[in-house]
């Protein structure tokens, strides 16, 4: 077991120990423990090979011998016996916010709650509120916690359906009754969560690809085999749906499937207004569309025929939300988007110096050999003590190493000196003007105080953006999808302020981010607003993350010239103010 995991491990012994209501002294042990060990900059498999990890502050024998049992076996018995001693339903409760060891303890004890059912009906019957220590305000907050659970468990981060699917459609191409196979839904159309999955496949002989389709590994349910369509639940929950349609009938199928309801309302309306009917079947004659479900007199070998045949500029899936993209096909005026190889680089990436799992040399080596002319190392700053942020010392230091990087030749990706700054509570910044003085950039974040009012974080983010040496602002919405709502604020002002003061909005490519939104781009970078992707990589393989992003960006209407990561190093030496 990784040492990630292990402090996973140890915060969840923490939190059962406190709902069990062992002794605090014990409790704070197994908390502090998983703290010390995150920050740990040495390797821990090197510490427990030269047996020093005894020798660590705030690591004792017994947690000492929890930890090496963890990292060599990935097991631990203590661990599984507490977990069998509390009532998994009242682990159910950690998934809503607000809601920790101490408070369930409290809610078990005095409510006898030991399910998200029996929480619920004690907020609707407002006993929560009358506890010591919770209130009105605490019991809205479950309420809208668990309203939030039900909601997520319905859905699906894109990056993990993208993965489903790629395991998918391999298979079905494979298939010799197979002439053509596709994703649809809003899996193909990038957004950010999915509902389910939607393949579509052209053939004229379903039975044998249904029966594949049915039997794929890690089903749980087959909820429906037809001769036309098929539906599966996986072990994970996540469902996928399979038709089958005539290889004259595909395109037409795949845009109607492809969505949105939106999207597809308009096209039908315009298709009616030169007296034509479009279906997933076809498009013929408004008089002709009851007459059956067979192909129409309009034959189409590609979405893009279907578009020309109504007179419209292609719209590309990412774009078909009913947001305006049909009219602006009617213009001809839909913009060139972005595509993964305009990217050169990227500025937020951490490193093992705070909460990254490799080196400097490891991620610029990374970057070096996908091709890109520059990486950004942004590890975060000394308030940010649960992430092992780096105080002055330890950045100066770290500023140093890259620069000799740099100096030594042994890569051509160049690599910049940043910081992920921390926002504090009024704004400020976490290191004073003469350490950001030494960085080539600053991505400023907030990281704490998520719950403040609108009007207080508002402000509080514009203070930041309006500090001369903020390069950029980091996932400014703070959001986590399907496990955390968006901060309270006033995003039009936090636009204009950027605006204002050139201050770059980041558009945060990790899947459980995609921050800023994709609805809010179009219309800020008319404004003028200059984008950054960044995946926030802690991991080589996280670089990746980048295809949600240009996902994200494509949605919300970007090309090329809104994004700064787009430009040459040279240009990006000019932007940033540093000399060649």
């Amino acid at each position: 077991m990784d040492k990630k995991d292990i402090v996973e491990v140890l915060e969840r012994i923490g939190t059962m120990m406190e709902i069990k209501g062992e002794n605090p002294f014990k409790v704070r042990a197994y908390f502090s423990g998983a703290r010390t060990l995150q920050t740990m900059e040495e390797d821990l498999g090197t510490v427990i090979g030269e047996e020093r990890l005894g020798e660590v502050p705030g690591i004792g024998k017994a947690l000492t011998e929890k930890i090496e049992t963890l990292f060599t076996t990935g097991e631990l018995e203590f661990y599984d016996k507490l977990l069998a001693s509390v009532p998994p339903g009242l682990l159910d409760l950690l998934d809503i916010p607000g809601l920790g060891g101490k408070k369930i303890k409290a809610l078990h004890e005095q409510l006898e709650i030991d399910s998200i059912e029996s929480l619920t009906e004690a907020c609707n019957e407002g006993k929560v509120a009358g506890l010591k220590g919770f209130g009105e305000k605490t019991q809205e907050k479950i309420l809208s916690g668990i309203k939030n659970r039900e909601i997520y468990a319905a859905r699906h981060l894109w990056w993990k359906a993208r993965k489903v699917a790629d395991r998918i459609l391999p298979g079905l191409q494979d298939l010799p009754q197979v002439e053509r196979v596709e994703a649809a839904g809003s899996l193909r159309r990038g957004m950010e969560t999915v509902g389910d999955l939607d393949f579509l496949v052209a053939s004229s002989e379903p039975g044998p690809i249904m029966d594949w389709f049915t039997s794929m590994d890690r089903i749980a349910e087959v909820t429906a085999h037809g001769d036309t369509k098929s539906s599966v639940r996986f072990e994970d929950g996540m469902q996928a749906d399979l038709r089958v349609v005539p290889g004259e009938q595909f395109f037409f199928a795949l845009h109607h499937f492809t969505g949105s309801k939106d999207h597809n309302v308009r096209m039908r309306q315009k298709a009616l207004s030169l007296g034509l009917s479009l279906s997933e079947w076809g498009l013929r004659p408004e008089e002709e569309k009851d007459s059956s479900r067979r192909a129409g007199p309009v034959e189409a070998h590609s979405e893009e025929d279907i578009f020309k045949a109504l007179g419209l500029q292609y719209v590309p899936p990412a774009l078909r939300e009913g947001m305006g993209e049909v009219e602006a096909a009617e213009r001809n005026e839909l913009p060139e988007l972005l595509e993964y190889s305009d990217l050169k680089g990227c500025f937020h990436n951490h490193t093992n110096a705070s909460d990254g799992r490799n080196t400097l040399d490891e991620m610029t080596a990374e970057a070096d050999a996908r091709g890109w002319e520059y990486l950004g190392i942004a590890d975060h700053s000394k308030s940010s003590f649960q992430a092992n942020g780096l105080d002055e010392e330890r950045l100066a230091k770290q500023i140093e190493a890259i620069r000799e990087l740099n100096e030594s030749g042994t890569f051509s990706c160049h690599v910049f000196a940043g910081s992920e700054v921390d926002v504090l509570s009024g704004g400020k910044l976490d290191f004073d003007d003469s350490v950001l003085d030494s960085l080539d950039y600053v991505v400023a974040s907030v990281h704490n105080g998520l719950t403040q009012d609108e009007e207080t974080m508002t402000a509080r983010i514009i203070t930041a953006i309006e500090h001369p040496k903020v390069t950029m602002f980091g996932h400014v919405s703070t959001r986590l999808l399907l496990r955390r709502e968006p901060s309270q604020m006033n995003i039009a002002k936090i636009i204009d302020a950027a605006i204002a003061n050139q201050t770059i909005l980041e558009l945060n490519s990790n899947p459980m981010r995609l921050d800023m939104d994709w609805r809010h781009w179009r219309r800020a970078a008319e404004k003028g607003l200059l984008c950054c992707i960044n995946p926030d990589a802690h991991a080589l393989h996280q670089f990746d993350y980048q295809i949600a992003g240009v996902h994200a960006a494509r949605k919300g209407w970007l090309t090329p010239a809104n994004v700064l990561n787009t430009r040459t190093l040279p240009e990006i030496k000019e932007y940033l103010g540093l000399s060649n």
